[in-house]
């Protein structure tokens, strides 16, 4: 069997190369293996270190990721296309297991989970830690994949069209082609075995600003698939709180600023509960496993909860919040 492997990359060259490795090491016994890295207009050496770890290289002028890997698994010869990422690093048996999922002609797509490749980052493991309970939580089958870590069938790839390239950000296209799949009839199976280790944020105004692009394009993912706005398999309840809570509480600061008194309880209960929300998880990761040092990232999901609403309600402006037209 052939299995294809693709990886978008824009200036990457600093780990495009141990990606392609990496994939590349996936094939044993009867598994063929090719890695097509599309170089989505780097500025960079990124094609010249992918093609030098083996990789086909496809360049074009910045598009996006989404665009990339369009013409990455149009260009494959695989029966299976594998997506990752240039910052990801698979795991031994990281294809076998992906492709270990497709165990029902209904199985449309197959999702594997997240390790850590930059654990020396105290930020960069709270975010992991808090990646893996959301994961913990999944079922077996989902509703929406990563495209860091994803095999589709190249039929149900032609069958939905792909990644809908209007989504020019690495934000929501992923979520918009797990919808469609769902939606077309297929499953979308969740291996959590099938590891690729990546390197989360390190600085606090990065991860904030990636935050904010997310949900900025969720806005647009909303608008397409109303009827996932109630969330997903990843999404938790505080998530869909937040927003409420920010909203409230700007709203209510507002108010108090204005010198109108009476709103000053209604705002101390909002900011009571509302830091109540962004304590439980890290205190429960301290209670459970002993890590203090997950008591400061109360902090981080308090500022991201801002962070968020602010990208939510600037998307909502930029796109508006009607049923958009179907892809």
């Amino acid at each position: 069997m052939k299995a294809s492997v693709v990886i978008p990359a824009h200036n990457a060259s600093q780990s495009i190369g141990e990606a392609v490795r990496q994939s590349l090491s996936q094939a044993k016994g009867s598994l063929e293996i090719e890695v097509i890295v599309v170089d989505d207009g780097s500025t960079d050496n990124t094609s010249e270190v992918a093609e030098a770890a083996g990789a086909q290289v496809i360049r074009q002028a910045n598009a996006g990721p989404a665009s990339a890997r369009n013409r990455g698994w149009q260009s494959a010869t695989g029966l299976v296309i594998c997506f990752t990422d240039s910052d990801c690093i698979p795991a031994g048996g990281w294809l076998t297991s992906l492709l270990q999922g497709f165990t029902d002609p209904k199985v449309g797509a197959v999702a594997g989970s997240y390790d850590i490749a930059n654990s020396d980052s105290w930020l960069a493991r709270c975010v992991h830690q808090e990646i893996i309970e959301r994961h913990s939580r999944m079922s077996g089958f989902i509703r929406a994949f990563g495209s860091y870590n994803v095999a589709i069938p190249r039929f149900v790839l032609a069958a939905t069209g792909g990644f809908d390239p209007v989504y020019r950000r690495a934000s929501g296209e992923d979520n918009d082609l797990s919808y469609r799949i769902f939606k077309g009839g297929w499953l979308i199976a969740f291996r959590p075995q099938a590891k690729v280790a990546h390197h989360h944020p390190e600085k606090l105004w990065r991860y904030l600003r990636e935050q904010y692009r997310h949900v900025f394009w969720r806005a647009r993912l909303y608008k397409q698939h109303p009827d996932m706005r109630a969330g997903d398999d990843y999404t938790r309840p505080k998530d869909k709180f937040e927003p409420i809570l920010v909203l409230g509480f700007m709203g209510l600061s507002g108010l108090a600023l204005l010198g109108i008194t009476s709103f000053t309880l209604p705002l101390v209960a909002v900011v009571a509960i509302y830091s109540l929300i962004q304590l439980s998880w890290p205190v429960h990761w301290w209670l459970r496993d002993g890590r203090t040092e997950a008591l400061p990232y109360a902090g981080v999901t308090f500022m991201r909860g801002f962070a968020r609403t602010i990208g939510f309600c600037v998307g909502i402006l930029r796109f508006g919040f009607g049923v958009g037209s179907k892809r």
